[in-house]
């Protein structure tokens, strides 16, 4: 059974010059999704839509099977989702446990310590961390909250390839282990070959790119 659902979602920013035509989607609980496309493409608007923050000019956007509007949008953003954005958006003056303990009821140190972070590095301010550490501890963070949701706006895009090929490893292991749905925009080619299904989202429709497609591509979006 899905967790989100999209049903015929429209978007336009300006009337008569839609972003998003007629979007249908479905995520599950313990899988990981990618989504790409260009820059432009909509990407980032989709992930606006799932994540609470904006409302389809058309269309519904479920989370459980109620729309969410009728949950309220600053309930849903509290209590069903949790983000991950690639510059972090950690409160610089904390350390990683302090960033962790704004979304958990559990211990920071054993979360931190699950994606990669010494008990030391913990303590740490973030600002003293190198920039794949400030990404795991932002990652923590979503995966801390009791959120089933998590929406991940280019996660690796500023981490060095190797880095990068660890955070995805991560964020596919922990969807799995935690049993929460998480998505993720990307242009990252190894994002989507490690994810359970892959969206590509373009001219406002998506679709769905077998593996072979994934595999077969040198490149998975300009």
């Amino acid at each position: 059974m899905s967790i989100m659902e999209l049903k015929n979602v429209w978007y336009a920013y300006h009337p008569g010059n839609p972003v998003l035509k007629g979007i249908d989607m479905e995520f599950e609980r313990g899988r990981m999704y990618a989504i790409l496309g260009q820059s432009g493409s909509g990407k980032t608007t989709l992930l606006s839509l799932m994540g609470g923050l904006d409302v389809p000019t058309e269309g519904s956007v479920l989370f459980e099977g109620k729309e969410l509007r009728d949950i309220g949008l600053e309930a849903f953003r509290r209590n069903g989702v949790a983000f991950v954005f690639q510059n972090y958006n950690l409160i610089d003056y904390m350390t990683p446990a302090e960033n962790v303990c704004l979304t958990a009821k559990k211990d920071p140190i054993t979360i931190l310590k699950q994606v990669g972070l010494t008990k030391e590095e913990a303590k740490r301010n973030v600002l003293k961390l190198s920039g794949g550490q400030q990404q795991r501890v932002a990652i923590a963070r979503a995966l801390a909250s009791d959120a089933p949701v998590i929406l991940a706006d280019e996660p690796t895009g500023n981490l060095d390839e190797d880095t990068a090929r660890e955070i995805t490893s991560l964020l596919k292991e922990n969807a799995k282990k935690l049993n929460k749905c998480m998505v993720v925009v990307s242009h990252s080619r190894e994002i989507a070959v490690q994810a359970d299904v892959v969206f590509r989202l373009a001219d406002g429709k998506v679709q769905i790119i077998s593996r072979k497609e994934i595999i077969n591509q040198t490149v998975i979006a300009p």
